[in-house]
């Protein structure tokens, strides 16, 4: 499930996920556009947002 839906599956803006993550809704935004993947260090935090394992976050990409 891409980055987005997980995210709206949640309830969360874009900004609450920056907020969260400590980055910029920018990135959020290219997270989701898949122009940018997240830093590995990060994945596991991600993956704890948006309820759901670093290895499906990967599969995303």
């Amino acid at each position: 499930m891409p980055i987005r839906m997980l995210r709206e599956r949640m309830g969360m803006t874009m900004c609450e996920l920056a907020n969260k993550m400590g980055v910029s809704v920018a990135t959020v935004s290219r997270w989701e556009t898949g122009e940018m993947i997240p830093v590995t260090a990060r994945l596991g935090a991600l993956a704890d947002a948006l309820h759901c394992t670093a290895d499906e976050l990967l599969c995303l990409w």
